[in-house]
């Protein structure tokens, strides 16, 4: 009855007679309105599910920045400070990257020839021109578990990885020859990563050359030399591997996997590249290189 009322009002007629008819007190009516949430109430508590649907369907790691560009792309309009209030209020906290620490130790005794291409420039105009690589590890019950991944620096996917219980040259390098067969370069293209071992081993430089890559290097005891990759990893072990605990190194396999070829790559979006995924910016480039060659 109370919103009959309500519509009267809005209507411009009388309260007086509209609690009449249904014979209720204006008191009543009025001690009711009181009550009702406001409208901008109501849409914060509409906001307020969709934010946590956001927040769920990220796995629980988008901050309010992400957020509210996710809603914006879903065709919500709200401000980025009133996904950020609401995600306070219902406390829904992102995931927050750790500083990284040092996996790689150089070879004093390899012979150095490379040097440092791309100076952190991390944002190439064309796909398979540039990438980038590096080696982490995740702790399980097992023991240790390695993993060296590829990068494409211009869309920050993931091209190629690797995962063993070892840090040796084989582990790059299956990472790479991953990388080249879902990708194939053009010859030129660029490999950066750290001066550790692996990278600067006969067995790695001689894959790059057998593909015409060529190697770059980042400077000694720089490791913002190599942030994308850093970067990544942080992300990964924030975002899931420090989530949980890893019985067997096949969970964590498979674990990554996941992450990498499902979230990743396909879901995640990603600030340095406007808060769109790999996956559509890579679909956005080429699309955009065929109708400037048409």
């Amino acid at each position: 009855m109370y919103p009959f009322i309500e519509a009267e009002q809005a209507g411009q007629r009388s309260v007086n007679r509209a609690c009449a008819v249904m014979k209720v007190s204006r008191a009543a009516y009025y001690e009711w309105r009181r009550q009702q949430p406001s409208r901008r109430a109501q849409e914060d508590q509409e906001l307020t599910e969709k934010v946590r649907a956001t927040f769920e369907g990220s796995r629980q790691t988008y901050g309010a920045p992400r957020v509210h560009q996710a809603l914006r792309q879903a065709g919500t309009r709200c401000s980025r400070k009133r996904v950020a209030r609401l995600m306070s209020e219902q406390n829904l906290q992102g995931r927050h990257r750790r500083r990284w620490k040092r996996t790689t130790v150089a070879d004093p005794k390899a012979k150095i020839t490379a040097e440092d291409l791309i100076g952190r420039q991390f944002q190439p105009a064309e796909l398979d021109v540039c990438w980038a690589g590096d080696i982490t590890y995740v702790w399980t019950w097992e023991g240790w578990m390695y993993l060296a991944t590829v990068i494409d620096l211009a869309s920050r996917r993931v091209v190629g990885w690797a995962i063993a219980d070892h840090m040796r040259a084989e582990l790059v390098c299956a990472a790479l020859r991953m990388a080249i067969a879902q990708r194939r370069p053009r010859p030129g293209l660029i490999f950066h990563s750290d001066r550790g071992s692996q990278y600067t081993s006969k067995q790695f430089t001689r894959l790059l050359a057998r593909h015409g890559a060529r190697q770059s290097l980042s400077r000694p005891r720089q490791v913002w030399d190599n942030a994308v990759v850093e970067a990544f990893y942080s992300t990964l072990k924030v975002e899931l591997i420090h989530r949980h605990a890893w019985p067997t190194r096949m969970q964590a396999r498979q674990a990554v996997f996941e992450f990498v070829e499902v979230f990743y790559n396909r879901q995640r979006l990603h600030s340095s590249l406007g808060y769109v995924t790999p996956d559509a910016y890579e679909t956005c480039l080429v699309s955009t290189r065929r109708a400037g060659a048409a």
